[in-house]
């Protein structure tokens, strides 16, 4: 028989089975389609060596007047700005105590009791102490006089630490430490840090035991959330606000070795709320739109997070949030659902997703200031950075679907849903994230698996919004940035357990070592209906390797070979080949009623040939023949 092209449909369709998705694509990894080809992801590299501490959960970077390059990133510990290659701490300080601070040390013990009233601090909060002396042995002055990150909340008045010395290594305190670091011991707190993890912030089980009276509730705030940031710049200034915490401001001005201070106790404020749960500086009309804020009552901010309400501040004046006649300060309390889950700036207009709806709110002028309108109920957010603008219009993720909106809300058509979905942990749901890869004119999903079982993102779902084809496959990223005052995407990931800012779509590596564990695998392919084996005697491959990237100095792949006789047989590998720019034609001899075409990267190569390229699927062609019913 002459050779047959063999021609997939663009895209991964897991609806059906990979039976009845013949013709199509069923599984994949580090993939893309792009001009309805399969093809290789670009690489990640390190953008700097320089670490930062937490789970980075939130990126943005802007361009000052001056033309100085800034990106922002919000961890569950602390919130820095990155300046050149260096990443500065400016977490806003909670609260300052002055000889207050005391300390005891136990002789055999690096643990340290600290005793400063009221100290308000959770957890895996940051304190740094001055002016302390010496404990009177290994526990001196300058052991003492550093930032420490409280591994323990023993009480009101009291927590621990571990000594250290300068250079981060654990000190034992010995018989001779009996002081108590002198009574002159300030201390600095910085703003307390969030979780790692999605808790149920209300209801039973939640907070300390013995918090609150029998089956009561627990209210929203930043210690009992996922520690989500929030980020828009008002001019050259950065607006930051971990999810039901404080507002808080950065002053370009000022400087990088600066930290953010409350906005609700600058000078000059005027009932600025001191929580929420995301911010906005709306575009044209530069108000500052606090989502889920504090109201006011009795001539003051209440303290207490109202889920639904959505207070903006006047125009040009971020410090004014009291409404008078005399300007255009106000806030409005959404109705439809019971928690504002998200907000997206959107060209002419502010997004807002409850639980449950999604709400359009567009400057209009006094008196009213803002005109809000519910656009849809049933289609709510499934977490607060699950929404992402595009040049076609918004794509955001629910609970149960993946939704478009440009003027309408629309469900939009997804090969890949009850995969996705029925692999989705809802109870790590708040994790999830969409992104923008605009180079390929993809959308991205990011998602914690129940299969991977983690906890954490680890797989994604991409959409091309171009080509209308999905792809998925397994990667843990925690924040992405598409590209625009970056040439290349950057995103934030674990590099053998240490958090690095990486840049993404560069050579073809995983950072310094080969991208392993990349396939792409067809549905099943048979003769006619199938009533017929089919004898695969060749294949000839058609892949484009591109090693401009690199040295690799023989870059292959495997073309493997899989086969079943019924549907509901387990595959069965049948062979493996490997193919590289010289390979001409491979020789099968495969006998089957339906087999399966899988390309995979050569992950059993020597590293020097696996690094350095990408490859790219061109139009394979088999020989095959009938043979026979049985």
């Amino acid at each position: 028989m002459p050779y047959s092209k063999v021609q997939f449909r663009p895209g991964i369709n897991r609806e059906g089975t990979a039976y009845s998705n013949e013709g199509g694509w069923f599984d994949c990894n580090l993939i893309r389609f792009r001009d309805g080809r399969v093809e290789k992801f670009g690489g990640w590299e390190k953008v700097t060596s320089a670490t930062y501490l937490g789970t980075a959960r939130a990126l943005h970077n802007w361009i000052s007047l001056g033309g100085t390059k800034y990106l922002g990133i919000g961890t569950h510990l602390k919130y820095y700005i990155k300046l050149g290659t260096v990443f500065y701490d400016v977490t806003p300080i909670r609260k300052n105590t002055t000889n207050a601070a005391t300390f005891a040390a136990t002789n055999g013990s690096s643990t340290i009791t600290v005793t400063d009233n009221s100290h308000g601090a959770v957890n895996g909060d940051f304190v740094t102490f001055s002016s302390a002396v010496s404990l009177g042995g290994n526990v001196i002055a300058s052991v003492l006089n550093q930032e420490y990150q409280i591994t323990l909340v023993t009480g009101t008045n009291t927590y621990e630490i571990t000594a250290k010395d300068t250079s981060g290594d654990t000190v034992t305190a010995n018989s001779s430490d009996s002081g108590n670091g002198g009574s002159s011991t300030d201390a600095v707190y910085l703003a307390n840090s969030g979780l790692d993890v999605y808790v149920q912030s209300t209801g039973w089980g939640v907070g300390p035991w013995g918090a609150g009276a029998w089956g009561s509730s627990t209210a929203l705030s930043d210690t009992n959330q996922l520690r989500l940031w929030t980020h828009d710049n008002y001019g050259e200034d950065l607006i930051i606000n971990p999810r039901a915490g404080g507002i808080f401001r950065w002053v370009e001005n000022n400087g990088v070795s600066t930290r953010a201070v409350d906005l609700s106790t600058t000078s000059g404020a005027n009932l600025v709320p001191t929580k929420g749960l995301q911010v906005i500086t709306s575009e044209t009309d530069r108000h500052l739109i606090v989502l889920g804020a504090d109201p006011i009552s009795s001539g003051s901010r209440t303290g207490t997070i109202d889920p639904m309400l959505v207070a903006f501040s006047d125009q040009e004046n971020p410090l004014e949030f009291e409404p008078l006649a005399t300007n255009t300060a106000g806030s409005v309390r959404l109705s439809s659902g019971s928690l504002i889950i998200g907000g997206l700036k959107s060209r002419q207009e502010v997004l807002i997703w409850t639980d449950t709806s999604l709400y359009s709110m567009t400057f209009i002028g006094p008196p009213l200031t803002f005109a809000i309108n519910l656009i849809n109920e049933g289609a709510g957010l499934i977490s607060p950075k699950a929404a992402v603008n595009s040049p076609t219009g918004v794509y955001f993720m629910s609970k149960n679907a993946f939704y478009f909106y440009n003027g309408a809300v629309q469900k939009l058509p997804c090969t890949v849903q009850d995969y996705v979905f029925s692999d989705l942990d809802l109870g790590q749901a708040f994790k999830c994230f969409a992104t923008l890869n605009s180079e390929f004119s993809e959308v991205w999903f990011f998602y914690p698996s129940l299969t991977d079982a983690t906890g954490e993102i680890s797989r994604y779902v991409i959409y091309n919004y171009e080509e209308g084809s999905w792809s998925i496959g397994s990667l843990v990223r925690y924040a992405w940035l598409d590209t625009g005052i970056e040439d290349k995407p950057l995103a934030t990931a674990k590099l053998s357990s240490v958090n690095y800012l990486l840049q993404h779509e560069t050579g073809a590596n995983d950072d310094t070592s080969s991208m392993d564990g990349v396939f792409v695998e067809s549905a099943d392919l048979d003769l006619g209906d199938g009533e017929n084996f089919a004898f695969l005697k060749k294949l000839i491959p058609d892949l484009r390797f591109d090693k401009t990237l690199g040295t690799s100095p023989t870059p292959a792949v495997n073309v493997v070979i899989k086969r079943r006789d019924f549907n509901n047989q387990t595959l069965a590998t049948d062979s493996t080949n490997q193919i590289t720019e010289s390979t001409t034609f491979t020789s099968l001899r495969t006998r089957s009623r339906q087999i399966v075409l899988r390309i995979e990267s050569d992950d059993d190569n020597t590293e020097a040939d696996r690094k350095d390229y990408k490859w790219r699927l061109g139009s394979t062609r088999i020989d095959v023949e009938q043979s026979g019913r049985r």
